[in-house]
This record gives structure tokens, C-alpha cells and sequence, in this order.
């Protein structure tokens, strides 16, 4: 893990001013400060973050990799919510460049950092998916669905649909 000294408080009032106008709608504009500060605080896990951010918000997911990976390294600088961002966006980011092996790795230290989150398990159900591993996926999906759906038909089943999900393919020899 990387360590980088905090930001001074001028390069946070540029960070948070990035965020804000990329939560208000012009990424492009939050982009280019972001690389500025990015060039100025190449290790910064948070600069790194809200960097790939801006990237992966623009449709730009291979650009966006290499700070998803710098904010990886430094993630014990950031917070929870920022961690959980940071595994969430680069297995995404890694599952939608094709590289299926590294989103299955980074969702699922994802979870195991942030146990029984629903976005962490239906994005590794996807990438899981992607690499052949079927099985995995359905039951994740149908577990997530089973304890979270509010459906009254998925509710009036949920017992059976837990139940199934631990064992797919189940046959039932009745007798």
C-alpha cells in the first residue's frame, strides 16, 4: 500500500471543486481538473479515485484504470465509502474492458471489505458470469433476491428461492 502526504488545503478546495462539477453534470470539466491535480498528486489515493471517476463517467473505462489501481494501492488512506467506490469501479471498469479474471479479484476483496453488499455481489455475479462460472453467479443473484426483494410473488417464495440457490441443481427423487 502507498502512502501519500494529505492534500494542502488549496489542492482539497480544487478536489472538492472537481467533485462538484462533476456531480453537477460537466465531467469533462471535472476530467481536466482532476488530471491537473492527478499530475500534482500523482500518489494520492482520493485525487486518484475521483479521477477514474470522471474517466468512467465519460464512457473513457481503459483511462480510468490506471487511477482506479493508484487509489487501490493508497485505499487505506481513503474512507469506507471511497474504498467500497474504488473495488466497486475498477471491478466494473476491469469486467467491462474484458479482463474478467482481475474484476472477479478486486469485487470479491470488495466484499470481503464490505460483506453482504448488494452492488459488490450483483457486479461479481456479472464478471463471474463472464468467466464461465455460471453457477456462482445464478446463486449469488438468487440469494441477493431471495433477502432483499421486496416482491410480494418473490416474497411468498423466498424460503424456496434461498433454498435453491444453495444447490441449483438440486433433483428431487420424491418417493
Amino acid at each position: 500500500m502507498t502512502s501519500a502526504p494529505p492534500l494542502p488545503p488549496a489542492a482539497r478546495d480544487q478536489l472538492r471543486a472537481a467533485v462538484a462539477l462533476r456531480e453537477a453534470g460537466d465531467a469533462e470539466g471535472a476530467r481536466t481538473a482532476l488530471l491537473a491535480l492527478s499530475a500534482a498528486y500523482p500518489h494520492d489515493p482520493e485525487v486518484a479515485y475521483q479521477t477514474a471517476w470522471a474517466h468512467d463517467v465519460l464512457g473513457r473505462e481503459a483511462a480510468a484504470v490506471p487511477f482506479y489501481e493508484t487509489a487501490l494501492a493508497g485505499v487505506g488512506a481513503l474512507g469506507a465509502d471511497d474504498r467500497h467506490g474504488v473495488h466497486l469501479g475498477l471491478g466494473s471498469t476491469y469486467r467491462i474492458l474484458g479482463r474478467y479474471e482481475e474484476a472477479v479479484a478486486t469485487l470479491e476483496a470488495g466484499l470481503a471489505a464490505h460483506p453482504g453488499d448488494g452492488a459488490l455481489t450483483v457486479f461479481l455475479a456479472m464478471a463471474r458470469h463472464n468467466t464461465g462460472a455460471h453457477h456462482e453467479a445464478l446463486s449469488a443473484l438468487l440469494t441477493l433476491l431471495a433477502d432483499t426483494s421486496t416482491d410480494p410473488g418473490v416474497r411468498a417464495f423466498r424460503k424456496a428461492i434461498a433454498y435453491y440457490a444453495e444447490d441449483l441443481d438440486r433433483v428431487e427423487t420424491g418417493g
